[in-house]
């Protein structure tokens, strides 16, 4: 097997960003990627401020510090929920089947998974995925992305050769 996957994990919370409040999602996310293998190489708190998300998301990216970045917050219907819009407005390329795949594993629990508004983008060799804010709903996430991390990550870096090695 190849390198672990780079995960960075941005949380969307105004009370979170004050201090109010405990990053019990963001917590879960860690948690799942360190004990899945994964690296865990950045994590911020910012409030749902469209403009913020979008430039740490671009930064993050642009950087190349993260294969994945995962955000938790901001994906519901309130008028404070902008973190989809900031994700689509930094990404260069949709990857619809991400969202779908995450709606039809929270479906499975709660009729309330059809009002999350998460995307999934990539910008240059990093992946993007929105997550809810509820620690329950990214856990049932986490049980949908972590399967595909690796494979992710792979396909962002780009050719391998047959013996592994980047072309």
């Amino acid at each position: 097997m190849g390198t672990m996957t780079r995960v960075a994990i941005l949380t969307a919370s105004d009370s979170g960003a004050r201090g109010d409040r405990a990053d019990a999602s963001g917590d879960v996310i860690a948690t799942r990627c360190i004990e899945a293998g994964h690296t865990l190489v950045r994590r911020a708190i910012l409030g749902d401020d469209r403009a913020s998300l979008a430039a740490a998301l671009a930064g993050w990216c642009d950087e190349g510090i993260a294969d994945v970045i995962i955000t938790t917050g901001g994906t519901g219907l309130t008028a404070r929920d902008v973190t989809p819009e900031a994700t689509r407005e930094i990404g260069e390329r949709e990857v619809p089947g991400i969202p779908i795949a995450l709606a039809l594993g929270g479906l499975r629990k709660t009729p309330f998974a059809a009002l999350s508004r998460g995307a999934a983008v990539t910008r240059g060799v990093t992946l993007v995925v929105n997550l809810p804010g509820s620690p329950g709903a990214v856990a049932e996430g986490m049980d949908v992305l972590l399967p595909l991390l690796d494979h992710v990550a792979e396909l962002l870096r780009g050719p391998v050769n047959h013996d592994g090695r980047q072309m």
